[in-house]
């Protein structure tokens, strides 16, 4: 089949490199006029690892291994400690914190020249019962048996299906960035989630000498944005304990970027006949369980295999396999778009952490990785019954991701 994917990111990237294996003929269509360099670092749990792996995205010499997960208050006191070493080793595919734009580089250098076309925004879609259309921004358009939005959160293919986006803000937004921070966390392979009454700070190592750090704060559509963004965050949390203290002191405005965070409810079918969307334009949410890029690459995964499985086109029934995906897919990434849309790290933090002991956390990660994932098997030997859907969900992450 002839592919069109609108979008570059890792869901789309992902998805060229799954479908060019199985043969199919595939152009990436991105607006940017090159891959994008911004959007700090992104967290691979074992889902997301596992699928790379599968794609032959190497790994290697990239990112910085999280094996510990840490929660404390502002005062960087420990609060809970989870050992997500226990589900990389019963998956058996590690936990890996690098920049994003590494990553687009691995998921891009697979796949042959010419697949990536820049600089080309889509504007709208259109389909005739066997084959697809888009339209680009610079009057060309561009035809194929089969359309994938993978344009992120402000998708015009989503749009478009859907009748306008669903999403809502949540009342809170992340300032964030990666830089060389040199204090212990940047050489350790934990992540710390610090919490309070201003809101919560994130540190987790990203490899290459650098820190991935995050701010979350409450903020409303419409608010006029700090002179300095770096003040501002430092007026707040200044008064917290190091290593918060720490990194406020060695950020600058220039390497601070925003990221406002939205949830909605996650529909049972994303497309429609032979178009589809996948990632962050089928389900935004905020980062709070840092499964943004690894359900994207599910998406990716999974509709790759809907499609095998019906024949790759071949005299198969596209828009079937397309809608069979696509209500496998809504129900785990439905389930996390409700964790991270409940924002309860964010307002419940230290309450959370009087909920779980630790060791029962680490347990349940491993399970809640599966429950969460399609490409992952169902977890065995973990307690039963743990999964719940409001604040009680023990698994602090991150970044956005």
């Amino acid at each position: 089949m002839k592919v069109l994917i609108i979008g570059a990111g890792v869901g789309g990237l992902a998805a060229a490199r799954a479908l060019s294996a199985d043969g199919h003929e595939v152009t990436v269509f991105e607006q940017a006029p090159a891959l994008r360099r911004g959007g700090a670092a992104v967290t691979l749990w074992s889902n997301g690892t596992g699928i790379l792996s599968e794609l032959k995205v190497p790994l290697d010499g990239v990112g910085a291994p999280i094996d510990v997960l840490e929660l404390r208050d502002d005062q960087a006191r420990l609060l809970i400690r989870i050992d997500v070493a226990r589900a990389a080793a019963h998956y058996g595919y590690p936990h890996i914190c690098l920049p994003r734009s590494r990553l687009l580089e691995r998921l891009a250098d697979g796949l042959a020249p010419g697949v990536i076309c820049f600089g080309r925004a889509c504007t709208g879609v259109g389909q005739d019962g066997e084959s697809v259309r888009a339209e680009f921004a610079d009057g060309t358009a561009a035809r194929g048996d089969l359309l994938i939005g993978a344009d992120g959160r402000g998708s015009v293919v989503r749009d478009q299906l859907w009748d306008g986006d669903p999403a809502e803000f949540t009342g809170w937004g992340t300032w964030q960035g990666v830089g060389p921070v040199p204090i212990d966390i940047t050489r350790s392979h934990r992540s710390v989630l610090f919490v309070g009454g201003a809101g919560s700070c994130g540190l987790m190592p990203a490899g290459e000498g650098l820190l991935q750090w995050w701010f979350d704060q409450r903020w409303a559509p419409g608010a006029p944005g700090p002179a300095s963004p770096v003040a501002t965050l430092r007026d707040r949390f200044g008064d917290w304990a190091a290593p918060v203290r720490n990194v406020l002191d060695r950020i600058s405005d220039d390497e601070t970027g925003f990221f406002p965070h939205y949830r909605h409810a996650v529909p049972a079918s994303w497309g429609a006949g032979r178009i589809t969307v996948i990632g962050d334009a089928a389900h935004s949410m905020p980062p709070t369980r840092a499964q943004g890029a690894n359900q994207a690459l599910e998406d990716a995964w999974a509709m790759a295999a809907a499609l095998r499985e019906a024949g790759n086109g071949a005299g198969g029934d596209v828009p079937a396999a397309l809608r069979s995906f696509e209500r496998a897919r809504s129900r785990k990434a439905a389930l996390v778009a409700r964790h991270s849309g409940s924002e309860d790290y964010n307002r419940y933090g230290r309450r959370l952490a009087r909920l779980v002991p630790s060791a029962l956390a680490s347990r349940y990660y491993t399970r809640w990785l599966a429950q969460v994932s399609n490409y992952l098997p169902p977890a065995r030997g973990t307690a039963p019954g743990l999964v719940t859907t409001g604040p009680g969900d023990p698994a602090p992450g991150r970044p956005l991701g």
